[in-house]
């Protein structure tokens, strides 16, 4: 049986953009996959207890993110632009269709080289469409589902499950017993499978 990588993301997540960059690699190496599962960061944030601002709102805080995503980018030899808003929700959402359709890694993929690689508007359904298309989706079907009462339950209920097994923020991945947090944990995630 194929274990399984249960990556807790959002879109509106720099350090998810710079996990996604690398998860995929590591889990084919050990012979894992990767399930996706889209989160609301300040949703998981206030059911865990966390209150306090985003990062974005705390200037000396984000000043320092900055230059740590800076950082990453050119270590990881990608582009990282801030995106024109992080209204991310239908892309989130647009993920379980994805993943019903067995087209999960190719969506987010594209998804973050467009947010966070180009900093598009993720408001913009033009993008949302060709991104679709580009993960060789039905791209009004997709949006279709994004806007339905059907996708949005399905959204609802990703993120109460998330909550429920104690998911806090993102990028958060689960194998066997063992949880990894940040972008920064995906050497240990390695190590860890390496050594199973």
């Amino acid at each position: 049986m194929t274990r399984t990588i249960d990556f807790y993301f959002d879109f509106i997540s720099p350090f998810s953009y710079l996990a996604q960059l690398k998860l995929p690699d590591i889990a084919r190496k050990a012979g894992c996959e990767v399930a996706y599962w889209p989160i609301d960061i300040p949703e998981a944030k206030i059911a865990a207890g966390n209150y306090g601002p985003s990062n974005r709102e705390v200037l000396p805080k984000i000043k320092v993110m900055k230059a740590d995503l800076d950082r990453w980018a050119e270590r990881y030899g990608v582009p990282l632009t801030f995106p024109a808003s992080f209204d991310c929700a239908d892309w989130n959402c647009a993920v379980l269709f994805a993943s019903q359709h067995g087209k999960a890694e190719p969506f987010v993929t594209d998804a973050y080289r467009r947010i966070w690689g180009r900093g598009i508007d993720p408001r913009d359904r033009k993008e949302l469409t060709a991104c679709a298309s580009e993960a060789g989706l039905d791209a009004e079907a997709l949006i279709a589902f994004v806007e339905s009462p059907v996708g949005q339950n399905e959204y609802r209920k990703a993120r109460t499950q998330a909550i429920q097994r104690g998911v806090f923020g993102a990028p958060l991945m689960f194998v066997d017993e063992q949880i990894f947090w940040g972008n920064d944990r995906l050497g240990f995630l390695a190590e860890y499978l390496n050594k199973k």
